[in-house]
């Protein structure tokens, strides 16, 4: 069942997040959709702060693909704004995070995966204006 949500701010959405990530449990996998500047990465600050990460060390993995962040929990980051293709996705070896059961994994630009997560909760990110976001949260 999706729950949609409106934020007003950067902090309402790393709010919102936190909110989200306190109920994640390791093996869990988060995807993120939403236009470029949308929030994604904000929504994953608030995800690793809520699994003791610094928030403030989560970046962007646009260059680097995937980022981990050690906390209570570790949180896998996965970007995947430049990758074009199926074969792409394939070499990066994501089976290997999703599945494994000892991290929570959160994939931006998750539109472009090959197929369905299954168990996954899917974020989308909309901008309504300014720092309003329409959020929408399926299988919390």
């Amino acid at each position: 069942m999706a729950q949609v949500f409106t934020t007003s701010s950067e902090q309402e959405t790393v709010d919102l997040a936190r909110r989200l990530g306190a109920g994640l449990r390791p093996g869990d996998v988060v995807l993120l959709r939403g236009d470029l500047g949308s929030g994604k990465t904000t929504f994953v600050r608030g995800i690793a702060g809520a699994l003791g990460a610094n928030p403030e060390g989560v970046t962007s993995p646009t260059f680097v693909l995937v980022q981990e962040y050690p906390g209570r929990t570790r949180l896998v980051h996965v970007d995947l704004y430049r990758l074009g293709g199926k074969a792409g996705i394939d070499d990066l070896g994501l089976d290997e995070f999703i599945g494994a059961g000892d991290a929570i994994v959160a994939v931006e630009w998750a539109e472009k995966l090959p197929g369905p997560v299954e168990g996954a909760v899917t974020v989308t990110i909309e901008d309504t204006g300014g720092d309003s976001r329409r959020i929408t949260i399926d299988a919390w």
